[in-house]
């Protein structure tokens, strides 16, 4: 198989979503970031041959946002263009397939990546309303159309948010706070740990924007309006334990430990990388920045998806003899915080590696300084889309800023599953 690199990237800042449709769509999103990292690559934008964008809410205005981002970045209308979705995975899938393409020699370079505007998620009728306005709609004459209109009650004029329901799975019918809660009382994550786990996260990112380290991977959005963005704006630097303590929990009061404070936020955002085969790097003079070793995808009880990184990881790290000590640098999606900790928990728990994972024992313990150096999703975000794709990124520049060889990037998706990916500097 051939080797497949990563010779750059970038990405939005990730904009936190105020109650109110944003500035960008999901291809708004994608050509922001798209713009300066292809007008900065020694090779023109139609020398692509694919392109591949994870998106999840995908707006009715464009059905193939992949595509639409490929033209309006003046791709060329031969290259080719498709939107992948694995929930929360997204971002990461379109990698991964464009991974594939390029292992097997059916090509040479692709641009993969994740977009989502959650702020533009629908508000989707009921079934009564749907059905009263199929009725007047059907009506064919004047008698027919004032019945009709008769059955109108004003509850119909109270939609259901569609984010809401997308985030709830249906065939458990927990909402992903729950399945979280749920996490945390198998592994025994109290509500303190959770907010002392909100609050580092906070401040890395925090210490990491004021200290300019994301300057090389965030492109600075410009709306239409000419609002400026060019930080994630979620970040809260004031965070603190004692006030987090007085969040009430959102999913499972009075006693659960889930909220506002420790979890990931509702944000839009757009990540892309670019994937490169050996000959296409000889070809274009390009300098590498990793290699693609390996890619896993998991799946489980969807009632503990946010288990799904300890699956799919372990999966990666045995097929290739690797134990958690050998993974210098890991970045592990914050969809919760106590999903991240329950995580960690679990392959601490002898049983349960034993069980689940198939282990002798523990597989061990991950240093809280090898994970998530520059905070995770429950400060910048997590467009769902798009949190995947951000995540090799930024796990391949903080590699490279800080010397290290080996790192895995990893997610829970809802649904289920868990996704992987095992990386290398060059």
């Amino acid at each position: 198989m051939r080797p497949v690199y990563i010779v750059d990237g970038s990405r939005t800042p990730f904009i936190k979503a105020r109650g109110k449709p944003g500035p960008f769509t999901p291809a708004d999103l994608a050509v922001q970031c798209g713009r300066p990292l292809l007008l900065r690559q020694p090779f023109a934008p139609d020398a692509f041959d694919q392109v591949i964008l994870g998106c999840v809410n995908v707006i009715a205005d464009e059905m193939n946002p992949a595509r639409v981002a490929a033209l309006r970045l003046g791709m060329g209308e031969t290259v080719t263009a498709f939107t992948v979705q694995i929930n929360c995975g997204s971002g990461m899938q379109s990698i991964d397939t464009g991974y594939r393409y390029i292992q097997e020699g059916l090509s040479d370079l692709i641009l993969a990546g994740g977009a989502e505007s959650l702020s533009h998620a629908p508000l989707v009728f009921n079934r009564r309303a749907v059905g009263w306005f199929a009725r007047l709609n059907g009506a064919r004459d004047p008698w027919s159309k004032l019945v009709a209109m008769l059955g109108f009650r004003p509850s119909f004029l109270t939609p259901v948010i569609g984010l809401e329901r997308g985030l709830t799975d249906p065939i458990t019918d927990l909402n992903m706070g729950q399945t979280a809660e749920l996490v945390a009382h198998l592994f025994k994550i109290s509500r303190q740990q959770a907010d002392q786990y909100a609050v580092e996260s906070q401040l890395r990112l925090a210490k990491a924007q004021k200290e300019g380290l994301l300057k090389d991977e965030v492109e600075p959005a410009f709306a239409k309006d000419g609002t400026l963005f060019d930080h994630d704006d979620g970040v809260r630097p004031d965070s603190s334990v004692e006030s987090l303590a007085k969040l009430k929990p959102a999913f499972e009061r009075p006693w659960g430990k889930v909220t506002p404070g420790n979890s990931s936020q509702i944000t839009d955002g757009a990540s892309w990388v670019i994937l490169a085969s050996e000959e296409a790097v000889k070809e274009h003079n390009l300098r590498p920045k990793a290699v693609i070793v390996d890619s896993e995808w998991a799946a489980l009880d969807p009632s503990v998806m946010g288990l799904g990184p300890v699956y799919c990881s372990t999966a990666l790290m045995k097929r290739h003899q690797l134990n958690l000590g050998d993974i210098d640098l890991w970045e592990l999606n914050e969809a919760f915080a106590a999903q991240v900790l329950g995580c960690l928990a679990a392959w601490e728990d002898a049983e349960f590696c034993r069980d689940a994972l198939g282990l002798d024992g523990p597989a061990g313990r991950i240093d809280r300084d090898r994970i998530n150096v520059d905070g995770g999703a429950i400060g910048t975000g997590h467009p769902v889309g798009a949190s995947g794709n951000r995540i090799v990124l930024h796990l391949v520049n903080a590699m490279k800023r800080l010397g290290l060889k080996r790192g895995i990037a990893t997610e829970c998706i809802g649904g289920g599953q868990g996704g992987a990916m095992l990386i290398e500097a060059v």
